[in-house]
């Protein structure tokens, strides 16, 4: 942080233009051999983060679970699971991620549980009607048997939103309710125990030292009285829109002020939420002052690569928390969607055009997050279906692959498969040969090198005192291009046609590719100063 005039002011919290790292731990690093990343490897790999540059890392699910979901199915959200580690390990990887002055994230998952959380049994086991069934969405069926779903609710992995059980009399019963899988049973947040169960597990890693949260589907959680059918013209991950009645109603936002309040017993903490949301004002309803801290606006992870498209991203996501005074944050990528270089046409223009879009990326105000691999320009993988793990492919039945692609582990060393990222070559997901070159080891001493790329920006971005101010003015610029200044003189330009163009006046910082006789290249972007 430097502490010329036009900085931030050191009153800012941390968070407001901080660099978050999202590590998906089973990806990340193996510290035991099992082919599963975990968290000895992610503490392993600390000086690496360090040397990278970033604030703060964000750590996928690693509390108790079955993995039916990968972790978003908890079966005990304050114990990590053992195929991560234990407690003792995940307390030392907070003591020596804080000892480098970085953050510690971590997911958490209020909108269901697995079905092995001990309420979940507990519910089973009772009668309808009970206390056990009213912490989870239980109901009777349609039809004269009751042998029809409560209502016409798709869940989002495919199939119908219910699943029948079997009553303690071994009779046919009732339906319990489940957006996801049906190992993800959804919690009733009108019960008063499900939000002192949620405040308990904060306090747990708050005191722990956890320095915040990502708030799994924080648009859900409240459902609407009665539950009531609904015309559905979609129903893809990720891309429900806002009339949705199984996400997004006015109930979720007093959820949100009671885990604020917990979150203010703890000066200096950050709660992150994941939004998809499109309309701008409802959107900015979660980042209230009195809900949560920050809210991932997903307009650039989903925009095409060109100036137009990449502009309407900027200009709405900004738009989105100036209303209510918030701070944007963005990101290109994470654990749900396709990598950028796949995104963005595949091999060298797909690299080309990430690499521009990081350098777009950083040079914006507010919180960057950057998803495990993007550093080391990893595309997505075509796996063979045999591999693939993802609930959603087994749910389609076997027409969306899912998002196992993006998900592959990240090669650190070596000419082949693990690549160190495992003492075994049976890597929970299969490695491909071709990313020898893609190596930490390949990159970290070339300065050409997309890793090389990322820790210059990062550099910068800490350290210059262009980058300040909390808005940005639009340059003119050529057809097929844009340019912008933040308001500390930090100028970014974008050229996404086919051919180089001049740049603004100013002193070149960086760019993502070398100039073409002083002009920049297509699919490239530049720091001017």
């Amino acid at each position: 942080m430097t502490t010329d005039e036009t900085a931030p002011e050191a009153t800012d919290p941390w968070w407001t233009n901080a660099v978050f790292y999202q590590i998906y731990p089973r990806s990340f690093s193996d510290s035991t051999g099992d082919g599963v990343g975990d968290l000895g490897g992610v503490r392993d790999r600390l000086g690496y983060l360090e040397l990278l540059g970033v604030d703060a890392i964000w750590l996928s699910p690693v509390m108790r679970s079955p993995m039916a979901d990968h972790g978003y199915d908890v079966s005990d959200p304050r114990d990590i699971d053992p195929l991560f580690g234990d407690l003792e390990v995940m307390d030392a990887l907070i003591a020596q991620a804080h000892a480098r002055r970085i953050k510690v994230t971590m997911d958490l998952v209020p909108n269901h549980t697995s079905v092995a959380h001990p309420w979940f049994a507990a519910a089973l086991a009772a009668e309808p009607g009970s206390a056990e069934r009213a912490r989870y969405h239980f109901r009777d069926g349609l039809g004269e048997d009751g042998s029809e779903p409560p209502n016409n609710w798709p869940s989002i992995f495919g199939g119908p939103a219910w699943t029948r059980v079997t009553e303690p009399d071994g009779s046919p019963g009732q339906w319990y309710l489940h957006i996801f899988a049906a190992e993800q049973p959804d919690l009733n947040w009108d019960n008063p125990e499900v939000a002192d169960d949620l405040a308990t597990t904060l306090r747990f890693w708050l005191d722990r030292g956890v320095d915040g949260f990502r708030i799994d589907v924080a648009h859900g959680m409240a459902k609407p009285e009665g539950l009531p059918d609904y015309d559905w013209e979609s129903n893809r991950l990720l891309h429900n829109d806002d009339n949705d009645p199984r996400f997004n109603n006015p109930g979720v936002h007093e959820i949100h002020r009671g885990l604020r309040k917990v979150m203010n017993e703890y000066p200096d903490t950050v709660a992150v939420g994941e939004i998809w949301v499109r309309d701008n004002e409802r959107f900015g309803e979660y980042i209230r002052p009195d809900e949560l801290h920050l809210g991932f606006n997903f307009r650039l992870a989903e925009a095409e690569f060109g100036a137009d498209s990449v502009r309407e991203a900027i200009e709405n996501s900004l738009g989105a928390v100036a209303a209510v005074g918030g701070t944007p944050t963005w990101t290109l990528s994470n654990h749900d969607v396709a990598r950028e270089v796949t995104r963005y046409g595949g091999g060298e223009i797909g690299l080309a055009r990430a690499r521009a879009m990081a350098i777009v990326e950083f040079a914006l105000p507010g919180a960057v997050f950057i998803y495990n691999g993007a550093e080391l320009g990893l595309p997505n993988v075509e796996l063979p279906d045999e591999a693939l793990q993802d609930p959603v492919w087994e749910r389609s039945p076997h027409s969306e692959r899912g998002r196992d692609g993006c998900r592959v582990p990240l090669p650190w060393e070596g000419l082949a498969p693990p690549f160190g990222f495992s003492s075994t070559e049976a890597s929970w997901l299969p490695m491909p040969p071709e990313w020898a070159d893609r190596t930490v080891e390949a990159q970290i001493e070339d300065v050409t090198s997309t890793l090389s790329l990322y820790r210059a920006a990062l550099e910068l971005r800490a350290l210059r005192p262009e980058f300040s101010g909390d808005e940005i003015d639009w340059y003119g610029s050529p057809s097929g291009c844009l340019a912008f200044r933040r308001r500390g003189g930090l100028v970014c330009a974008l050229n996404a046609t086919d051919a180089p163009i001049p740049l603004p006046p100013g002193e070149l910082l960086l760019s993502s590719a070398p100039l073409v006789n002083g002009e920049l290249p297509p699919n490239a972007a530049a720091w001017l100063v």
